[in-house]
């Protein structure tokens, strides 16, 4: 099973029709082939917004659901509005995604402070995911699932980056709740998507545990797909 010793979870919020994204996307893409800083595993999740999308050009990898999770951390961490390339650390630290100085400094910053949580993963089959929480905070935690996928390439027809090919790394394929944790603890099965276009070998399942109201990041853990294979 993967058990995180010390995981940081890093969000960029980036679109394909941003100008100032690339350098941000490139920097995602660097943390996947490494995925540790000091002590810390970095979970990392890239997520694309929608508002940039024109007649020009529409990012394939955006949905709703990347929108309002940044549109959520505008409120929670009182920001006077969304803009790209943002990256969050740990549901709190936030910063400009392409200077990566800033954001290796919020990196070491956040591998300072233990996490609460405890996530472990454990494949029981191709399909199905064991997932175990141990919650040493106080109150109902919520407990999210994604799936990523590394080493995308998009040709840029159109919109601020028409002509550009651009390379993605740890693109949210899908996010969604599993629930939330009770007397400190949640455990669940889940059946893990991999639809047709999805590479296996390039996709990860990662849990993260996340405090509804504040937004703070409390334990995560990912796992490749691969993990799961014979």
């Amino acid at each position: 099973p993967a058990l995180a010793q010390e995981p940081i979870v890093v969000e960029l919020f980036t679109s394909e029709g941003c100008s100032s994204c690339p350098p941000a996307d490139a920097l995602l893409v660097d943390f996947t082939h490494q995925r540790m800083a000091g002590n810390a595993e970095l979970i990392l999740l890239g997520e694309h917004v929608e508002y940039w999308n024109s007649p020009g050009w529409t990012d394939r990898f955006s949905a709703p659901v990347f929108t309002q999770r940044q549109s959520d951390y505008v409120q929670e961490l009182h920001l006077a509005t969304a803009y790209t390339p943002q990256i969050v650390i740990d549901g709190h630290l936030q910063g400009v995604g392409n200077d990566a100085a800033a954001v290796r400094r919020m990196i070491a910053q956040a591998s300072t402070s233990p996490k609460p949580s405890s996530v472990s993963l454990r494949f029981v089959s191709p399909e199905k995911l064991q997932v175990n929480v141990e919650d040493s905070s106080h109150g109902r935690q919520r407990v999210l699932f994604a799936v990523t996928e590394d080493d995308l390439t998009t040709n840029v027809r159109g919109g601020e980056n028409g002509g550009r090919v651009l390379k993605h790394g740890a693109v949210v394929r899908e996010l969604k709740p599993l629930g939330d944790t009770s007397s400190g603890k949640f455990e669940a099965t889940v059946n893990v998507p991999a639809k047709s276009d999805w590479k296996k070998q390039n996709l990860r399942a990662v849990v993260v545990v996340q405090n509804p109201s504040s937004g703070l990041i409390l334990g995560a853990a990912s796992i490749p797909y691969l993990a799961g294979e014979p």
